[in-house]
């Protein structure tokens, strides 16, 4: 049985990706701080259904609440169980809220990291997996997004912070080694996601009967990337262990240093849509037509996300297949099933 260290398991994309690997037959190791960031009943539920889902089938789940900055946490798991891989998911997401609580970002983010990379220094796992974001690529406009683009104007702190851990895994995957993938998610969506994410807040609106606010005057568009495809790639990913090139040559279109066993890899769905449709879609799984309160831009955001993912096809052979009517549908049922909202109300 292989052991995965996954931190932020009880998140939206850690739970749904310990849930596949249970199903695979992995002993995950789920750490999570159960912060309240948002509402904690949720992640104490996908907790629970982790462990519901290891007593059902083939894998182990061993759950451990504690934040990932704290000294010697991350040391003594990785001391303990000497996990085959990691997968470092555990971060203080959102862009607006990294404008009005930076210290959070710089806290979990950036100290989180750093406790992670020294332990992984001393008890170096097979291949470490660690999350990025589409914001990395910051005031880009060359689109589709290539992780062979330059990624140097972040347009938030919450991006800055991410940026940050690429270039700090690049430093260890260098000095000591470690085979490290960092990927950069476009816009997850699905089940069991965060009540501070557009789709949940668009959804509990609509069915309350409020407007919502629609930014940019609704000329936004996003890569929107269900969560069960971005887990099965990241799945997939986990064998698909980076190599320091040994000349230093890098193949075209491969973002693989050429000094360090480190690739980034994007994930989406590479296929960008416009906001009013993604509403629109809303609209149709709800059977009810939105108020929509039209809003400037907000700071700290960009207008346009399209992920570029051949070098993802390439290297696991796996497309995302999932479109916004089927995964928006199926978020609409979760959340009335999971709220007890009847569908005719």
């Amino acid at each position: 049985m292989q052991t995965v260290l996954v931190t932020g398991s009880a998140g939206f994309i850690g739970f749904h990706l310990s849930k596949l690997l249970l199903e695979h037959g992995a002993h995950v190791i789920g750490v999570d701080a159960l912060s309240d960031y948002y509402d904690v009943s949720l992640k104490e539920r996908r907790h629970a259904m982790l462990a519901d889902a290891a007593g059902q089938g083939p894998g182990r789940f061993t759950p451990v609440i504690g934040r990932i900055e704290t000294p010697e946490l991350l040391a003594d798991l990785f001391s303990s169980h000497n996990p085959d891989y990691v997968i470092h998911l555990a971060a203080q997401a959102g862009v607006r809220h990294s404008i009005e609580n930076p210290r959070s970002y710089l806290e979990s983010n950036l100290m989180g990291t750093f406790e992670l990379l020294e332990a992984a220094r001393t008890h170096p796992p097979k291949h470490m997996l660690l999350a990025s974001t589409s914001s990395a690529y910051g005031a880009n406009t060359d689109m589709p997004y290539q992780e062979t683009q330059k990624a140097d104007h972040q347009m938030s702190f919450y991006a800055a912070t991410k940026k940050s851990t690429e270039h700090m895994a690049h430093s260890y995957a260098h000095l000591f080694d470690l085979p490290i993938t960092m990927f950069r998610f476009f816009t997850v969506y699905g089940p069991w996601g965060r009540p501070d994410m557009a789709l949940f807040k668009f959804t509990k609106a609509i069915l309350e009967g409020r407007p919502i606010d629609v930014y940019n005057h609704g000329d936004m568009q996003r890569d929107f990337t269900y969560v069960e495809d971005l887990v099965e790639a990241i799945r997939l990913l986990i064998t698909a262990c980076p190599e320091r090139p040994a000349d230093g040559h890098v193949p075209e279109g491969d973002s693989l240093s050429p000094v360090a066993p480190f690739r980034v890899v994007n994930i989406g769905n590479s296929n960008p849509v416009q906001l009013g449709d993604y509403i629109g879609a809303i609209e149709r799984a709800t059977g009810i037509a939105a108020q929509r309160n039209l809003m400037p831009m907000q700071p700290g955001d960009i207008q346009a996300t399209w992920a570029d993912i051949q070098l993802l096809k390439r290297l696991t052979g796996y497309t995302p297949q999932t479109t916004i009517e089927e995964g928006v549908s199926r978020f609409v049922t979760w959340y009335q099933e999971y709220y007890g909202i009847n569908s005719g109300e």
